[in-house]
């Protein structure tokens, strides 16, 4: 369905028992709301409605011009305005990569609307911005900002049929293919780099202590998070918290352990 929100336009897939709990996905980079298709059976035979949004940049509808319009607090206030559109006043949220980063703003700012937070692969941003100012190996896994940020990212990317994506994402098989694909429609990728394009260290700053329950995912083969930072995590939740650990899984948690990621999930929602 197409929600209409903040002068934009964005495209909501609903699935499961109407009357159910209302889940809200978030996705990530440079993946879409298809990225947690194989938790979706999972949560749904548990009675859950899911609400799997693609984010700005990536909603066809969605793409403002401006790097500014990437700022963290642009796609939090998205969420915010698709709930009340759908008449949705409490939610639990699952989001991973820049999903878990905008579930985390979502729950720091708005807590009246997260039920409960899952977050996956992305720790807390107060916790991941200090590993990155004093964890001379996390600053060292973040390197490939850099080429996200620059002019040339585009090309790079899209480059021999999007082959640096697929090399991106090879844990995944042949869906990295359906997601590179996607990224060759106009606009789409230089929207999803510009959340990289309009991160500062000033956003990470200003996430506060969580007070909803939650549980965060980290996999010991994510190249991306190290387990300092990983571990940093718990500092900044004050409810109930659960961390959990993957071990042999990378990045890509809800396509590589969507079982696990399954059975995660609904152990915080508590069905």
């Amino acid at each position: 369905m197409e929600i209409k929100a903040r002068g934009l336009a964005f495209d909501v897939h609903a699935a499961g028992p109407e009357d159910g709990d209302p889940v809200l996905l978030l996705h990530g980079f440079p993946q879409d709301h298809r990225e947690f298709d194989l938790i979706l059976p999972r949560l749904h035979s548990a009675g859950l409605r899911t609400y799997a949004l693609d984010q700005r940049g990536y909603s066809p509808g969605a793409r403002p011009e401006a790097v500014a319009g990437y700022a963290l607090s642009e796609p939090t206030a998205d969420a915010v305005a698709v709930l009340d559109a759908l008449g949705l006043q409490k939610v639990h949220v699952v989001g991973h990569d820049w999903g878990a980063q905008v579930a985390w703003l979502l729950a720091d700012k708005h807590p009246d609307r997260v039920r409960t937070l899952t977050a996956i692969s992305v720790p807390h941003p107060r916790g991941l911005g200090i590993a990155l100012r004093n964890q001379p190996s996390q600053k060292l896994r973040f390197a490939y900002m850099k080429v996200f940020q620059s002019r040339v990212a585009e090309r790079l990317l899209l480059a021999r049929d999007g082959a640096a994506l697929r090399q991106l994402m090879r844990p995944i098989g042949p869906r990295a293919a359906m997601y590179a694909s996607a990224m060759a429609e106009p606009g789409r990728l230089t929207g999803a780099l510009n959340w990289y394009r309009a991160l500062s260290a000033g956003q990470l700053r200003s996430v506060g202590k969580i007070t909803v329950p939650t549980t965060y995912v980290w996999s010991d083969g994510d190249p991306v998070v190290g387990r300092p930072a990983a571990l940093s995590t718990r500092t900044w939740v004050e409810a109930d918290y659960r961390f959990v650990a993957l071990r042999g899984i990378g990045h890509w948690v809800p396509e590589e352990a969507p079982k696990a990621l399954a059975e995660v999930t609904l152990a915080r929602i508590g069905v």
